[in-house]
């Protein structure tokens, strides 16, 4: 395993916000809000990869008064396969990986089971969703996997086993299919060759390194109290608070939650100026970023160009259903713009937050 730098990037992030002042974006949230009608919503701004501005607004749970805060944790759905992805490109950066090694080398007790077409399936593939598996478990175990006996390890293998077993969808590496289960297979290629799971890893090479300490899995918060967001869905016309997630076995594809703070150091990690000694090589960094021929989804990150920043912009959006966020980061420029919020069908309302700090920041 690789030395950690002797400064962490949570170090220099930390340097980098109190060098400048931070702006509190509360109000500029608070109409977007209005407009849209949604519980709450939080955003954070980077710039020159340090944070610059910061703001949350409205509800932790409907029917409650008790108002989110700036270091309220709240559900990133997808936006964690970029962290999986990041997890498995400093694997990579060990030897313990390659982005060739395929499914039937790194889990050498299911080879004997895959299919012929199956066991071709790189880690790359994994990544950039061009596996040719289906985009989830089968029904009857995805069902199962709520309730699950086994370790969360455990059934990402039974996840494995099940689908490496039939005919693939499309040749690997054929075309883009987007694939939860894909990650559940990536997040068991990395746990095999570690020997430890998902969420340990997570922590200690990822959230630990960063500073990531208001970082978890799963809701966030404690059912029985409203000390965080809770997750929102609009069922005929009224919106109802829901504690409630996918089973933790999907960690790799989408059950981390984060504060926007620690969420920004995992981003600035990505916005980061190569430098020597830290916890991802630059060829890495730029591996990540990078879409197959023709492709526009690189690991963890869909790839796009954008009037107001220079070069590659890279973006993601999650939610579980109850939750929703989506990230946009500009590397050339050091730019990035995180919005979350406690709404799952909140696109819009992101997106014209998102829109209102690219005019405020950018423009």
């Amino acid at each position: 395993m690789r030395a950690l730098a002797a400064v962490s990037l949570s170090t220099v992030f930390a340097l980098g916000a109190s060098a400048q002042q931070v702006a509190d974006l509360g109000e500029m949230l608070a109409p977007i809000r209005r407009q849209h009608n949604v519980p709450a919503l939080g955003v954070a701004v980077l710039q020159d990869g340090a944070l610059s501005g910061l703001g949350v607004v409205g509800l932790r749970k409907v029917g409650d008064p008790t108002e989110v805060s700036d270091s309220d944790r709240w559900h990133l759905g997808s936006c964690t396969k970029a962290m999986t992805a990041t997890w498995l490109a400093m694997l990579v950066d060990d030897g313990d990986l390659a982005w060739e090694t395929t499914v039937a080398v790194a889990l050498p007790d299911l080879a004997s089971s895959m299919h012929p077409s199956a066991r071709e399936v790189s880690l790359a593939s994994l990544l950039w969703h061009r596996s040719g598996l289906p985009a989830s478990p089968p029904a009857p175990l995805w069902a199962r996997l709520f309730r699950y006996d086994g370790s969360d390890g455990e059934a990402r293998l039974e996840v494995a086993r099940a689908l490496l077993a039939a005919p693939l969808e499309a040749a690997p590496g054929a075309r883009f299919l987007y694939s939860n289960a894909g990650y559940m297979i990536a997040g068991a290629v990395g746990e095999a060759v570690v020997g430890s799971s998902w969420q340990q890893q997570m922590r200690a090479r990822l959230f630990d390194p960063l500073g990531m300490s208001q970082t978890g899995f799963g809701p966030p918060g404690d059912e029985a109290a409203v000390d965080h967001p809770w997750g929102h869905v609009v069922r005929d016309g009224e919106r109802q608070p829901v504690f409630f997630d996918n089973p933790s076995s999907l960690g790799p594809a989408g059950t981390v939650h984060a504060s926007l703070k620690d969420w920004a150091k995992f981003a600035a990690l990505h916005l980061q100026i190569a430098t020597e000694g830290g916890i991802l090589s630059e060829r890495s960094r730029q591996r990540l970023r990078a879409p197959p021929r023709a492709g526009r989804y690189a690991h963890g990150w869909m790839v796009t160009e954008r009037r107001w920043a220079p070069g590659p912009v890279l973006t993601h959006t999650g939610s579980n259903t109850l939750w929703f966020c989506v990230a946009w980061l500009a590397p050339e420029a050091g730019f990035g713009v995180l919005v979350t919020c406690n709404q799952g069908d909140a696109a819009a309302a992101c997106d014209a937050v998102a829109a209102a700090c690219v005019r405020r920041f950018r423009d």
